[in-house]
């Protein structure tokens, strides 16, 4: 087995084992899409995003290729295409760096601290540049309206199905269900 390969499979398995939820495209380990939770301290906080990740076969020597699946409002995300401004990602990314650093620094960093001067949406730009108050308020539309957590089956409050109800939960279920006519 090559070296990059290995390193391939090692990243991946750290990025697993780092609580991200990873779903495999084609049983390969070169794309695969994972979830990324909007940073707290941003209008992005709530949102999940379905991030897609394509590793090169020179993966960690090039850089890996990252996109919004769906859609962010933000200057250095291209709207329609989810493709990602970013330059530790696009001009300096190091084999040094590995996908957790993707997840736990630069995505955040992005969202935290958007670039409105080298954009690729440019619309968001001048927004955030002219009125930042409505910069926020349409990021908050667009998180609410793509990045809901249960869209992408990712909502972290979720009841798994194997959990037991309270006593007032398990109430007001046979109060919807007695509620209900049969079709």
């Amino acid at each position: 087995m090559s070296s990059p390969s290995k390193r391939r499979e090692m990243d991946l398995m750290k990025l697993m084992m780092s609580d991200y939820k990873v779903e495999l495209i084609n049983d390969g380990m070169q794309e695969f899409y994972v979830h990324f939770n909007g940073p707290n301290e941003s209008p992005y906080h709530g949102g999940v995003w379905r991030i897609r990740v394509e590793l090169p076969d020179a993966y960690p020597y090039k850089s890996p290729s990252i996109g919004f699946v769906n859609k962010i409002y933000h200057p250095n995300v291209d709207e329609m295409s989810g493709s990602v401004c970013l330059d530790v990602i696009n001009q300096t990314w190091s084999p040094m760096f590995d996908l957790v650093n993707v997840f736990e620094v630069f995505l955040p960093q992005l969202l935290l601290y958007p670039n409105p001067s080298d954009p690729l949406n440019g619309e968001a730009a001048a927004l955030m540049m002219r009125d930042k108050p409505a910069y926020e308020q349409r990021v908050k539309e667009y998180r609410e309206k793509y990045a809901k957590p249960e869209d992408i089956g990712a909502a972290p409050d979720e009841k798994s199905s194997d959990e037991e109800l309270s006593e007032d939960e398990y109430e007001s279920l046979d109060d919807e269900m007695a509620g209900q006519a049969d079709p």
